[in-house]
């Protein structure tokens, strides 16, 4: 097995995670500190899982699943920033597309 940082999917949420600390300076303090705290944590958790996963192959799948639960868990705080008019239409789009690559990939790496 190769490093997880070399992985399309460990690339994909680094990048992720990038763009959530973008864009939750902006926030209003409320928030900031609330559900964008909690969005930083899931996307750490899914590198962490990922990483988990790619170090042992017969253990992977529990890593995969989990990794796929905090996708989820990630997409419905991301719906509420915006539903709270946190974040505008276009970095959501953006944020939720790379959300859609990583799980898709997970399930890929899953099969």
């Amino acid at each position: 097995m190769g490093l997880a940082s070399e992985l399309a999917v460990y690339k994909e949420t680094y990048d992720l995670l990038v763009s959530i600390f973008e864009f939750t300076r902006g926030m209003n303090r409320e928030y900031k500190y609330t559900i964008g705290q909690e969005m930083k944590s899931e996307t750490m958790a899914i590198l962490r899982e990922i990483y988990r996963a790619n170090g042992s192959f017969e253990a992977r799948l529990p890593h995969i699943r989990i990794a796929r639960e905090h996708c989820e868990t990630l997409r419905i705080f991301l719906r509420v920033t915006h539903d709270l008019h946190q974040i505008p239409l276009a970095p959501f789009v953006r944020l939720n597309q790379h959300i859609e690559m990583i799980s898709r990939q997970l399930v890929g790496w899953e099969k």
